[in-house]
């Protein structure tokens, strides 16, 4: 009877229809050197290191719901078992089974000890996004263990992946969705999710990445995982045997122009977003122009391509804050002479922390903040006009995200490097703005609205007027804040504030701890380590040699024939 039983279990199981390892042929898509770097011997221990923090010691019996770093991507990581397939390319590598049943028992014991919907397990077995990252491990462990368990997992695993309510469409966590599903429904020699993952993949990709290559999720380090992950993509859809769309390779192509330009010259991603400070794109290709004016919110302008003393500047518009983006709307980074001048507060962890909420407010950003008002959380904000020559570019945006029309205006001079920013509120309003300065500054004077600061024998000065008046307008207050250098790493930074004004005029002058000023008019003479730059403004138009945004395509006949990049649509 017993036998009777067990065969009609095994019936059951493998009835035309059902997927499974037993019955399935499928390829199996396994990109092995996807996996993270681990220590093979320390995994073989019992011991993992998981997004940089210090080892911990799992045991042979692993409890899955522990959280040892109170950290979540730490946990998130242990769930999505990537670590263990370290231990399966191993194998592959050496042919040493001792490597291939460890990475098995790891995999079947996350499956036993985490049915899915059961009480008592942790929050991250079933997340989509381990989910997502879990699955291709569990495809590339099948191709050399073919158990009834890990058929019952791929299976529910594509269930989940395929199921519209949990899918993030135009997200990062979607495209590893997919890839997962894709791989999973190849495997298993299911046509239906292999032509969904595919499907999904391109539709998503035209929502998350705009025609200039700019990814709608805010923050540019995000590029840079989204195009690796797309080729992981491409790859998988080639090894199924299907056509890879032309769509998804061109969206992936577009995002190295928005990649190239985010970088500064030092080969460090600008921290814009959830983007570390440390993180160093290679291998992305940029054009000629060395200013682009992204639609979807992003001006990235430099001296010279490959050239570390190259100037670098950012500003920050566009649609309100979604995703990985931070409320920096106005905000600009500027980098001179080789270093980093005036930064962000950057990204340090996804921890829901005070800091992590301050990381992404306005004060973590080098903004004009209106006195007495609440922050509009999401408001837009448009650029009104634009010029942009070799030797210097002009911008001037507005928003109302503290209820009343906020301005700003940015003019920078290359050559002669200058940052000029003039900042408005409407009367009876007031603003004070924030200045950043990266931790290798310190200040060595504070005096009659310029204030000094130093890096050994190098200075950089900033000075602020009262406008329309032009004097000099003094109380800046001096701070110190903790910024993010990069993933759980501080620095402490100056920052300045300025004192609450209608109007103010700030002068980043890199190079000089005493700058040359004059005034005549409605015009400003700097002189610079460079030479002399002359600003002329406009009550209503800022800066006067900007002109306004055009509404179609062509290039404005007011920009002069050396300008570059003239269309901002």
């Amino acid at each position: 009877m017993f036998w009777h039983a067990r065969t009609a279990l095994d019936l059951i199981r493998n009835r035309p229809g059902a997927p499974s390892l037993a019955t399935s042929e499928g390829p199996v898509i396994c990109p092995a050197d996807r996996f993270p770097a681990i220590k093979v011997s320390e995994v073989m221990a019992g011991r993992v290191r998981l997004v940089g923090l210090p080892p911990v010691d799992l045991g042979t019996d692993i409890d899955w719901r522990i959280d040892p770093h109170r950290n979540r991507s730490w946990t998130l990581n242990l769930h999505a078992l990537r670590w263990m397939g370290g231990l399966i390319a191993e194998y592959e590598r050496s042919g040493e089974a001792e490597y291939l049943d460890r990475a098995t028992r790891i995999a079947e014991d996350w499956a036993r000890a985490n049915p899915r919907g059961a009480t008592g397990i942790s929050p991250w077995a079933w997340a989509e996004h381990p989910v997502a990252l879990r699955a291709p491990v569990l495809v590339c462990l099948s191709a050399h263990v073919r158990d009834d368990w890990l058929s019952k997992s791929l299976v529910e695993h594509a269930e989940i992946l395929s199921d519209p309510a949990l899918y993030r469409r135009g997200h990062n966590h979607g495209l590893d969705q997919d890839i997962a599903l894709l791989t999973v429904g190849c495997r298993l020699g299911q046509e239906r999710w292999k032509d969904l993952a595919v499907r999904r993949m391109t539709d998503s990709a035209e929502l998350a990445i705009d025609a200039q290559g700019v990814l709608h999720e805010q923050a540019p380090r995000y590029g840079i995982y989204v195009h690796r992950r797309l080729g992981t993509a491409i790859e998988a859809i080639r090894a199924s045997g299907a056509e890879v769309p032309a769509g998804l390779v061109a969206r992936r192509d577009s995002l190295e122009t928005y990649i190239s330009h985010a970088t500064q010259p030092d080969g460090r991603l600008v921290p814009i977003g959830d983007s570390p400070a440390d993180t160093r794109p290679s291998g992305f290709r940029h054009g000629k122009d060395t200013v682009q004016v992204f639609d979807d919110g992003y001006v990235f302008g430099r001296t010279a391509w490959d050239d570390p003393e190259s100037a670098f500047y950012s500003i920050r518009f566009g649609t309100g804050r979604r995703l990985h983006g931070h409320e920096d709307h106005l905000g600009v980074t500027y980098h001179a002479h080789g270093r980093d001048i005036l930064v962000e507060a950057g990204f340090h962890s996804y921890e829901r922390t005070g800091y992590r909420r301050w990381t992404i407010s306005p004060e973590a950003h080098n903004v004009p903040v209106v006195v007495d008002a609440d922050l509009r959380e999401g408001t837009a904000t448009r650029l009104v006009s634009s010029s942009v020559a070799p030797a210097r570019q002009c911008y001037r945006f507005t928003d109302t995200a503290y209820g009343v029309s906020r301005t700003r205006s940015v003019l920078v001079g290359h050559g002669a490097d200058l940052m000029a920013v003039l900042d408005s509120v409407p009367a009876g309003s007031a603003l004070r703005n924030l200045w950043h300065f990266a931790p290798s500054l310190t200040v060595v004077s504070n005096r009659d609205g310029q204030v000094v600061l130093a890096d050994g024998e190098w200075r950089v000065t900033l000075l602020q007027l009262a406008m329309p008046s032009g004097r000099p307008l003094c109380g800046q207050a001096v701070r110190t804040e903790t910024i993010a250098l990069g993933y759980l790493r501080q620095a402490e930074a100056t920052t300045v504030l300025s004192p609450p004004a209608e109007s103010v005029l700030t002068l980043i002058v890199p190079g000089t701890g005493d700058p040359e000023v004059a005034r005549s008019g409605g015009r400003l003479s700097v002189r610079t380590p460079g030479g002399h730059v002359s600003l002329r403004w406009d009550p209503d138009l800022g800066f006067a040699d900007r002109v306004p945004v055009r509404t179609d395509d062509r290039p404005s006949d007011r920009f002069g024939a050396d300008q570059v990049n003239t269309t901002v649509r």
